[in-house]
């Protein structure tokens, strides 16, 4: 799974792109309730998984019902289940494919996130021109309101990553030699 320059290139521009959007949306979303005091009045556990579809739902149809404020043309979220990616925004002429998961910042790290990352790997295998873009939001807990965390999110393209990693291998097995 080698990657030319320009690929590389333009992932790191999709990468670069999608984060100033997200960014952009957790300053005008920093937080909501996920319910009101007198459903929950005792407040929401803090379990991630809970509530991960829910945070990911707000943060793709947020995007969509602000997309000319974020200045993009639409967010397409009508997929299959059986889809890898969330959501497709479309935005200077381009469609980005995106991934969208939630990891509690109060919690351990999930192995189901780790189950997921290895279903992409599998598809980046089987088609390398799947520029799927991997978004991970840091969330707080706080009775019943999610707080995102503007400096704990993160994006990756695990094309790019695994081709960094090969061409890590690579210049080692050299160096070995």
């Amino acid at each position: 799974m080698t990657m030319h320059d320009k690929d590389i290139k333009r992932i790191i521009e999709d990468i670069e792109y999608l984060e100033s959007l997200f960014k952009n949306l957790l300053k005008i979303l920093p937080n909501f309730d996920i319910t009101n005091k007198k459903i929950l009045p005792y407040g929401l556990k803090p379990h991630t998984r809970s509530v991960s579809w829910l945070v990911e739902q707000v943060i793709i149809q947020q995007t969509k019902y602000r997309a000319r404020e974020l200045k993009i043309d639409d967010v397409n979220f009508d997929l299959p289940d059986t889809c890898l990616h969330d959501c497709e925004i479309n935005a200077n002429r381009k469609k980005y494919y995106v991934n969208i998961k939630i990891h509690n910042m109060g919690g351990k790290e999930s192995k189901n996130d780790i189950a997921a990352v290895e279903k992409l790997y599998f598809q980046y295998v089987a088609n390398p021109k799947y520029d799927l873009i991997y978004a991970c939001f840091g969330i707080k807990f706080k009775n019943i309101k999610v707080c995102f965390d503007i400096w704990s999110y993160s994006l990756l393209n695990l094309c790019l990553y695994m081709s960094i990693q090969e061409m890590i291998k690579y210049k080692r097995h050299i160096a070995i030699r």
